[in-house]
């Protein structure tokens, strides 16, 4: 299975995330599709993120300023799930019809669970190291980048993960620790540089940072406004976010 048949069957999962994805393609406007597809405009954010980080090219461009202030549009790669998505609506009713109770299609739920991990990243395992019971990834990324993932064997085999295979890295917001690129890394940490393209802040917590990557894909972290103030980190400025290896959840598809 693609990524690109893969990401089709999760919006035919979720068909507001399909609505948006029309919607930008009729409206090239973020702001006017959101409205279109029933969603925030938050939400919308959020769920081409999502879509662009599972992507190995970005499905949405978005532009920056000029005339309007600024837009969206689908890249090829969108207009070819656009259509993909629309053979899949037709299979899908087909499937459904030759379900002989409800018993099947809830278990067939249980098994498309979602995860709760913001960041889900698409990638190629280019190399597996053995350490004891526990295996090392490394992980390449769209653009390029490398990250490591450290599970364990038995979870290597679990999942029939060998090299040159496709996964996804799930990794928590609440797990990136950022810092301006003029600090040192940490060479024993995972890292992705990229700039900080929005900070929301909470009234009673720590700070959403939408991090823009080279790829195209796109990282959320959670920050302590604090933290943030003693880092000097802002919108517009380059920034790194490092995480552990062990703080890699690793997916496949079905």
């Amino acid at each position: 299975m693609t990524l690109l048949s893969a990401l089709a069957q999760q919006l035919v999962r979720r068909p507001q995330r399909m609505a948006l994805l029309e919607q930008i393609a009729q409206q090239g406007s973020i702001t006017r599709a959101a409205k279109a597809a029933g969603l925030s405009y938050k939400a919308a954010w959020d769920a081409i993120d999502e879509l662009n980080n599972l992507a190995e090219e970005p499905l949405v461009i978005r532009t920056v300023g000029g005339k309007g202030g600024g837009g969206a549009h689908l890249s090829e790669a969108g207009e070819r799930l656009l259509a993909l998505y629309r053979r899949l609506e037709s299979v899908q009713a087909q499937l459904l019809e030759s379900a002989e109770n409800d018993v099947d299609l809830q278990l067939l739920g249980r098994l498309l669970l979602r995860t709760s991990a913001r960041n889900q990243l698409a990638g190629r395992i280019r190399l597996i190291e053995t350490q004891g019971r526990n295996d090392l990834l490394t992980l390449e990324l769209p653009g390029g980048a490398c990250i490591q993932a450290q599970i364990t064997r038995d979870s290597t085999e679990k999942l029939e993960l060998t090299e040159g295979c496709g996964v996804v890295a799930l990794i928590k917001a609440g797990w990136l620790e950022l810092s301006p690129l003029s600090s040192p890394a940490d060479p024993q940490r995972n890292a992705l540089e990229g700039w900080i393209e929005q900070i929301l802040p909470a009234s009673d917590g720590p700070s959403e940072v939408r991090i823009g990557l080279a790829s195209g894909q796109t990282l959320c972290a959670l920050a302590a406004p604090e933290h943030l103030a003693q880092q000097h980190l802002k919108a517009g400025d380059p920034v790194r976010a490092q995480f552990s290896a062990a703080q890699v959840l690793l997916g496949t598809q079905l």
